[in-house]
């Protein structure tokens, strides 16, 4: 049974990461072949380097996700502190319910609705094109929220709420607890939803696709305007860039979990 379950679990990560990893070697293939591995080069990456075009949508997606990753890491923060005020069960069910709504609702079916939305509104106040980066970016930031509100949410809930009592009964105002006590104890949570709402909208196409206005295009959108003629390797040079890079934020997140879990466990035990 051992064995047939390490066969089972072998064949898992060989399906899962052998297109990956054929992406990896052939982005540095001297030729164009994705069957003969002809030698080792490093053409494809500065062809990558010359592409105005690309490095134009790379720079369009770094500043979309930057961008959304503050905004929504902001508002998921304090809506997610104003979740954790309310005293009424009933009125928390219904926002954590309504907070899922973006994250269960299928893409295409948010891309649409909310591009209508922005087209009835521009209509409305007669815009001559109603999609454009504020668009996109307000899409971005309506799907990454609730990804950091339930990364801070549990941090919240684990704090001790007498920390924060305590702080108050010893003269300290509000805001400044906020930054003195509780933001120190749902840091953890911030960074890891901050982590997580930059790589989905690194990531996302169809969203994107269908609130973005001629005049602002995102990596996703350019790969796929190129699948319509031919994808050159330089493509494979980009994806393997990027797989580094979001290889990187998933170790970084692992790391602060495994710290955040570390000083949970302590504090636990220090209080047993």
């Amino acid at each position: 049974m051992k064995v047939s379950s390490k066969i089972y679990t072998a064949l898992i990560f060989i399906f899962l990461f052998a297109p990956i990893l054929i992406l990896l070697v052939f982005s540095f293939n001297e030729s164009k072949s994705l069957s003969v591995f002809s030698s080792f080069s490093l053409k494809w990456y500065e062809e990558l380097l010359n592409d105005r075009s690309t490095l134009e949508a790379v720079k369009n997606t770094l500043i979309l996700a930057l961008s959304a990753t503050i905004i929504s890491t902001v508002m998921g923060t304090a809506a997610a502190f104003g979740i954790y005020r309310i005293r009424k069960e009933w009125q928390k069910m219904l926002l954590n319910t309504v907070t899922n709504i973006p994250m269960i609702n299928p893409d295409i079916i948010t891309g649409i609705s909310m591009m209508l939305v922005f087209v009835f509104v521009g209509r409305m106040f007669r815009e001559s094109t109603s999609l454009n980066f504020w668009t996109i970016l307000i899409a971005h930031i309506t799907f990454c929220l609730p990804y950091v509100i339930f990364q801070v949410l549990p941090k919240l809930q684990q704090m001790d709420g007498s920390l924060i009592e305590a702080a108050q009964d010893l003269g300290c105002p509000p805001f400044k607890t906020f930054f003195k006590v509780t933001l120190p104890e749902i840091l953890p949570g911030i960074i890891t939803g901050a982590i997580m709402a930059f790589t989905l909208s690194l990531d996302d196409f169809v969203i994107s696709y269908f609130t973005s206005g001629n005049d602002f295009q995102t990596l996703p959108i350019r790969i796929y305007g190129m699948t319509k003629k031919t994808v050159t390797p330089k493509m494979y040079a980009l994806a393997t860039i990027i797989f580094f890079v979001t290889l990187s934020l998933l170790l970084l997140n692992n790391i602060i979990d495994n710290e955040d879990r570390d000083r949970v466990k302590q504090k636990n035990e220090k209080q047993a």
